[in-house]
């Protein structure tokens, strides 16, 4: 009996400790997969979900494992939107709402009302992991004159890079509407670290709107 125990003891111990060293590589496995799940399925009207969306910065809260689990474990199919940068290699669904399930699956909107393609600011909100790779991670690669587009699978809006700057997250007047322009702002943090402060700021200028062909479909794909 005492060597049974011992065993087990072993082989738990063994477990914990595997789970412990992978901990990260798993939950980066899991939002790849909840990101690539939702960017391939059908959008929803923006307004079904803006009832129950939140939009209090202060409500976000870093990515842990509890969150990732929760929002793997949802049968929500809710995204609004999808957003790709094909430059840097970036390809995200896009939520109604700041809510921190759907943030570890994609892209938020910042402010109530925004429309794609429209006079005004369309701000989105993401996470930048330690998978640099991850969500708007990529966007520190992004360069000015890269190409953003969005899309509510209706209209293919594309958006020229026009700013690229880093400021501190005190600093949100990058998301407010400046009149006459039809710009995209996205907003993440500096880097994957904890506790990070600083946020890098992409903002774009609408270039011109597309018919949603399969064609114009092929950067969410």
């Amino acid at each position: 009996m005492k060597k049974f125990l011992k065993y087990c003891l072993i082989v738990v111990l063994l477990v914990v400790g595997l789970a412990l060293i992978f901990n990260q590589q798993i939950k980066n496995a899991l939002v790849n997969h909840m990101t690539n799940s939702a960017v391939s399925t059908t959008v929803v009207k923006a307004d079904q979900n803006s009832k129950k969306a939140n939009f209090n910065f202060k409500k976000i809260k870093a990515v842990d494992n509890q969150m990732v689990v929760s929002a793997a474990t949802s049968a929500k199919n809710d995204a609004i939107g999808k957003i790709a940068m094909p430059s840097v290699g970036l390809k995200l669904p896009i939520f109604e709402g700041l809510n921190n399930e759907d943030l570890v699956r994609g892209a938020g909107t910042m402010k109530q009302g925004e429309q794609m393609g429209a006079e005004g600011n369309y701000a989105l909100a993401g996470h930048h992991m330690k998978d640099a790779k991850l969500l708007f991670g990529p966007l520190a690669d992004a360069k000015l004159g890269d190409k953003i587009y969005v899309t509510d699978e209706k209209k293919v809006y594309v958006y020229t890079t026009t700013v690229k700057t880093v400021v501190n997250k005190s600093e949100v007047q990058y998301i407010y509407d400046e009149p006459g322009k039809k710009m995209i702002t996205l907003v993440t943090c500096a880097s994957g670290d904890d506790g990070e402060v600083d946020r890098t700021i992409i903002q774009g200028e609408l270039a011109e709107v597309l018919d949603a062909t399969k064609e114009n479909l092929k950067y969410f794909n």
